[in-house]
């Protein structure tokens, strides 16, 4: 449905600043390398703690990180083959959470039945996806596609991101094209033109016009000449609860959103960059690409993002009910589907079979 591209006042509505997630979808959590055989890793998917382990088969598993015994975090555990052990008293849990062993018990005598709770996952494009919802809705949602991954011809690299403010305002910051005046001073875009704004099935499809000038738009190709300007097309799809982005022929972004709790969020964001270099020097420069880009260039632009999120989430939890205006329309259009996902999350809570519902809210 196409939505309007004029720029006018409208009021926020804060209300998205306490939503939730939708939680019937996957989540990227982290990469796949960090999470080592026998090793096991601690997340925390919007207020749910789970631990995450590799087993002895290399297998990514999850589960609940509360030992349904005394409570005691999982992740301080141990590995043991395709189970994993807590540390308090040694009680066994296998993959759907079932406790299959208690060291101080003879063989004889009955397990009880504590169980914690086990989440799909998944490991793919480097990332570890949990999908903390209705596991019978799992195999039915799919994660995103990221169809240049593995192209030997683009240079990717990955970026993690870390921010103390609700998902909500991390999303708007990646779907608002006109904060390109905070990064001036990195040479990043000006002159922004929203031509485009559509809703999509579950979430938003946005086109803006931006100028590129300097030497950062001659090394991406924008231009023959650092003093330049170019005006390009950047294309942002919010699927929700991840992003696509695209600057046709030069670069694109995959940023996957990780929402901790109502004041932190994370992100996992793998960038494709086109090279303009011949393919033999491109995979001789690349590990000096990946590691120059990151730290000169990218954590330097997302270090002012951040610190404008972390200062908007910090003035809303000092005064939730102060008014603000937005002028952007893609901004409210994204509000709309964040409320929109949440809500229909809760309706879906409401009308589950009462197992799954004490599942989820487990």
């Amino acid at each position: 449905m196409e939505l309007t591209t004029t720029l006018s006042a409208q009021t926020v509505r804060n209300a998205v600043r306490e939503a939730g997630i939708n939680a019937n979808y996957w989540y990227a959590v982290g990469w796949a390398k960090e999470l080592l055989p026998g090793a096991v890793m601690s997340i925390t998917v919007w207020k749910q703690a789970i631990a995450l382990y590799r087993d002895g088969q290399g297998q990514v598993q999850a589960l609940e990180d509360a030992c349904p015994h005394r409570g005691v975090a999982l992740h301080k555990g141990q590995v043991k083959g395709c189970h994993l052990v807590c540390p308090y008293h040694g009680w066994e849990f296998n993959p759907e959470g079932q406790c299959v062993n208690i060291p101080y018990l003879s063989d004889q005598q009955k397990l009880p039945t504590a169980k914690a709770r086990s989440y799909p996952v998944q490991e793919k494009y480097g990332i570890l996806w949990v999908f903390p919802g209705n596991p019978n809705l799992a195999t039915q949602i799919p994660i995103i596609e990221i169809p240049e991954y593995g192209r030997p011809d683009l240079l990717m690299i990955p970026i993690t991101g870390h921010f103390k403010a609700h998902f909500s305002i991390c999303n708007e910051n990646a779907l608002d094209v006109f904060h390109g005046f905070l990064h001036q001073g990195l040479q990043g875009w000006f002159d922004p033109e929203l031509a485009q704004l559509k809703e999509t099935p579950g979430g938003l499809h946005a086109i803006y016009n931006v100028s590129y000038k300097g030497r950062m738009a001659k090394f991406l190709g924008l231009s023959d000449r650092a003093d330049t300007v170019t005006t390009v097309p950047i294309s942002i799809d919010y699927r929700y609860p991840n992003y696509a982005t695209a600057l046709e022929g030069v670069s694109s972004l995959y940023l996957m959103r990780l929402p901790v709790d109502a004041q932190e969020s994370r992100s996992f964001a793998l960038f494709f960059f086109k090279v303009n270099l011949p393919q033999g020097l491109l995979n001789l420069l690349r590990p000096v690409l990946l590691r120059v880009l990151p730290r000169f260039v990218l954590y330097r632009f997302l270090a002012q993002d951040v610190e404008m999120m972390e200062s908007e989430q910090q003035n809303y939890t000092a005064n939730p009910h102060r008014i603000y205006a937005e002028i952007n329309p893609a901004i409210i259009a994204l509000q709309r589907v964040t409320l929109k996902q949440y809500e229909s999350y809760l309706t879906s809570q409401e009308t589950a079979p009462q197992t799954t519902k004490g599942q989820n809210q487990r």
